[in-house]
């Protein structure tokens, strides 16, 4: 595979961004496996926000002219999995995510942190606070 820019794969995290992809990280797994230069790792908070994210991506990519070699996952929204040849996204459901940690799998990699992560914000999971006082004991 050839090298991939931290540039070019910043599209990739910006699209994932679009739909508001939760803790999005980027490896460089180039070095590890010859699967892919990069893995994208982000999640969602419902199933069908992942299958939003990835079809987000889906469409978004193919009006710059980057089309997916396969996408497996979108119906159930559990783990959508996006190959794109030397970029791998993954798009979890939030407990999916945790489960299968693949972070912690592939800690050998290298962190990327193109222009776009390098503005993420990370909100707290909890979409809602709850104001205790309003519940009857």
């Amino acid at each position: 595979m050839t090298k991939t820019s931290d540039d070019e794969l910043d599209v990739y995290v910006k699209s994932a961004l679009g739909k508001k992809a939760r803790n999005p990280v980027l490896l460089d797994v180039s070095h590890l496996t010859s699967l892919a230069d990069a893995f994208l790792i982000c999640h969602g908070t419902s199933n069908r926000q992942v299958s939003a994210i990835a079809e987000h991506i889906q469409r978004d990519l193919k009006k710059k002219g980057i089309k997916a070699l396969s996408v497996d996952g979108l119906k159930e929204g559990h783990w959508v999995l996006m190959d794109y040849g030397h970029v791998v996204v993954h798009i979890f459901y939030e407990s999916t995510r945790s489960f299968y940690n693949l972070e912690g799998l592939w800690s050998d990699a290298r962190r990327i942190q193109t222009e776009s992560l390098n503005q993420v914000v990370d909100y707290p999971d909890d979409d809602c606070e709850v104001d205790e006082s309003v519940f009857i004991e």
